[in-house]
């Protein structure tokens, strides 16, 4: 049986994706080439509003939107050679973190929603560090310290905002009418 895709569903992937984009804007650059961002705040609350399916979906359109020229990756760039360049790894990781924090964000079980979530930040750096290390010619090690280990501790902070806006929100959209996770 196929499942229609709903108006509000289309749209809420449009609305995150744009917010995916607006808060990847608030950067400060680093010299290790990857920036301090809110993308890590923005991908979790798209998983945590949406859900999996739909933050996935949220995500795709980002990512499709900034593949092919749309200035919506960090510091308003844009195409292919950024997702093939030492940032893109972190990009392609937004793909299983929304997936597990989407996830996580379904569960009533806050510990086990903290591991998923955690789970996709580990993915995503992973991910990002392992691209990184192949671009720049470092070993894993290196790229993790570079690009991974300053990160952490605003990227732990940043799920844990999310998860708390996110929570608010669902529970918001839900007693206007608008429930939107699934």
């Amino acid at each position: 049986m196929k499942q229609k895709i709903s108006t509000r569903s289309i749209v809420a992937v449009g609305v995150f994706a744009a917010v995916i984009a607006v808060l990847s804007q608030i950067s400060v650059p680093m010299p290790s080439q990857v920036p301090i961002t809110l993308q890590t705040f923005a991908i979790a609350l798209a998983g945590y509003v949406l859900g999996w399916k739909r933050g996935l979906g949220a995500v795709g359109v980002y990512v499709l939107l900034g593949a092919v020229g749309v200035p919506v990756f960090a510091n308003l760039t844009a195409g292919f050679q950024i997702l093939v360049g030492p940032t893109g790894g972190f990009i392609f990781g937004f793909l299983g973190m929304v997936i597990l924090c989407g996830l996580g964000g379904k569960q009533k079980n806050k510990p086990l929603a903290s591991l998923l979530s955690l789970g996709g930040l580990a993915v995503c750096h992973l991910a990002g560090a392992l691209q990184f290390s192949l671009v720049t010619s470092t070993s894993i090690g290196q790229a993790l310290l570079i690009a991974s280990v300053p990160y952490l501790i605003k990227d732990v902070v940043s799920l844990a905002l999310a998860y708390v806006v996110g929570a608010i929100l669902r529970k918001r959209l839900a007693s206007a009418g608008i429930l939107i996770y699934v």
